[in-house]
Formats: structure tokens, C-alpha cells, sequence
């Protein structure tokens, strides 16, 4: 196996925002890209990554590998990348192997860790409301909503995407409406409630790829997905927070 990547912030950027959630991971890399199926610890959320054989410069690999590492310990390596530097990924010594190329050659041998194997399913979502839209129009309204509560309700209809939280005194609300940067799609008015704690891990997902396509359903799961053609797909499932009232 030996990848090597140029526009390195695909994976780097990535592997901090994933580790947020998780900490111990499998990497399936096949031959057409470099995977990871992951829950948190919570069983609250999911992330789906797949960076595609085509992002890279270099990309050979036999068969399936599977590669298991401690992403704190990945995330280490990679924060010493530097702009112009390229990346290599090798095993060997049974470990894995991180080369960083630039003005200088770094090295660096992290040890691949024995976890439970049993592959993470991906669960088959039907949604109602689906909304595409910036990465920033997104990012802004969680930070909004957060100044005010724990949870954030998002709501569509046919013209409006709505994110909104409140407590006992307050109240927020962030309307989108649907315009040439905001797509909707909504039969019906949909509203569905999510963690803002789980959010705020995920939308930094914005500064790397411009774009995201949000889907949701009443007191269903969410969906957030971050694409990049030909180059990376980033995939969050997050466990709606359903009022016992």
C-alpha cells in the first residue's frame, strides 16, 4: 500500500473534525478509496468518509487493506503538515507509515491498534425535506442557535429552511429562504430537533468543502453531506432529540 496525497487538507482537516467523535478507527482502503464507517461512542452519530483514489497523486494498494489507528494519534502527525507539503501513507514495520515531503522529509511510524472489527452498518434513510445549500449559511445558523440553546429545531417548507432554538426566556430563529443558493425540496412543512453539541462537530466540515445537502425528517435522523466530486465524500448521521411532551 502507499498513497500519496498533495492537497493534503482532505485528509488532515477531516481526521480532526472526525476525531471529535470517535477515537479509534479502521481505515478500509480499496481500490478505489481510502474509507472509514465510524459511531460515537454514544451511539448518537455516525460519520461515512470516503476520499477517492482519484484525489491522490499516487495511489496503489493489493486487494483490501484494512488499517486501524488512534485518530488523536493520526491527528498529531498530520497538524505538522505544512501547506506545501505531500503525504505518503505506507505500512510497514506493521505500523503505519507517514511520510511528510516539503523542505524536509519527516517520518513517522504510528502503531496500528487491535479493535472490534464488526463492521458499522449504514442505515437506509427515506427523507422529506432535503435542502442544499452554502457551508457558511449553515455554519452561521448553529452558531446563532447556539447562543441560545442545547437542541436546535430545523423546519422546511416549500420556501423557507428554518433553524431555530430556545430556552426558558429566549428565543432564536434563523430563516433561509429558498433562493439560487438555497435549494428546497418539502411537500409538507417538516420539523425535526437535533443536539447543537453533535452539530457544532460537524459543520466544521464547511471549511473545506463549500457546499452541504441537508436532509431530515419529523423526529427522524438527520443527514449532512459535504461532497467534493471526484475528490471526497464526508457523511454525518446524527439521532434526532424527540420531545417526551
Amino acid at each position: 500500500m502507499k498513497l500519496t496525497l498533495a492537497e493534503t487538507k482532505l485528509l488532515k482537516d477531516t481526521t480532526s473534525i472526525i476525531a471529535d467523535l470517535v477515537t479509534e478507527v479502521h481505515f478500509k482502503v480499496t481500490p478505489t478509496a481510502l474509507e472509514l464507517v465510524a459511531m460515537d461512542p454514544a451511539n448518537v452519530a455516525m460519520v461515512i468518509y470516503k476520499l477517492f483514489s482519484s484525489a491522490f497523486v499516487e495511489y496503489h494498494v493489493q486487494g483490501t487493506q484494512v488499517v486501524s489507528v488512534n485518530l488523536n494519534d493520526l491527528k498529531s502527525v498530520l497538524r505538522r503538515i505544512k501547506p506545501a507539503d505531500t503525504m505518503t501513507l505506507e505500512l510497514a514495520e506493521n505500523k503505519l507509515k507517514v511520510t511528510l515531503k516539503g523542505a524536509s522529509k519527516r517520518e513517522f511510524f504510528l502503531p496500528l491498534i487491535d479493535t472490534d472489527e464488526r463492521e458499522q452498518k449504514i442505515p437506509n434513510l427515506t427523507f422529506t425535506a432535503q435542502v442544499s445549500t452554502a457551508s457558511d449559511v449553515l455554519s452561521d445558523a448553529i452558531d446563532d442557535a447556539d447562543i441560545i440553546g442545547e437542541s436546535v429545531a430545523f423546519g422546511a417548507d416549500k420556501t423557507h429552511f428554518t433553524v431555530s432554538s430556545s430556552s426558558d426566556l429566549s428565543k432564536a430563529i434563523i430563516e433561509i429562504p429558498g433562493d439560487e443558493r438555497t435549494k428546497i425540496k418539502s411537500a409538507n412543512e417538516v420539523r425535526a430537533k437535533y443536539s447543537i453539541e453533535y452539530l457544532k462537530k460537524m459543520v466544521p466540515a464547511g471549511k473545506i468543502v463549500p457546499a452541504v445537502e441537508i436532509n431530515f425528517s419529523k423526529d427522524y435522523p438527520l443527514r449532512l453531506e459535504y461532497k467534493l466530486i471526484d475528490k471526497m465524500d464526508l457523511v454525518f448521521i446524527l439521532a434526532p432529540r424527540v420531545d417526551n411532551d
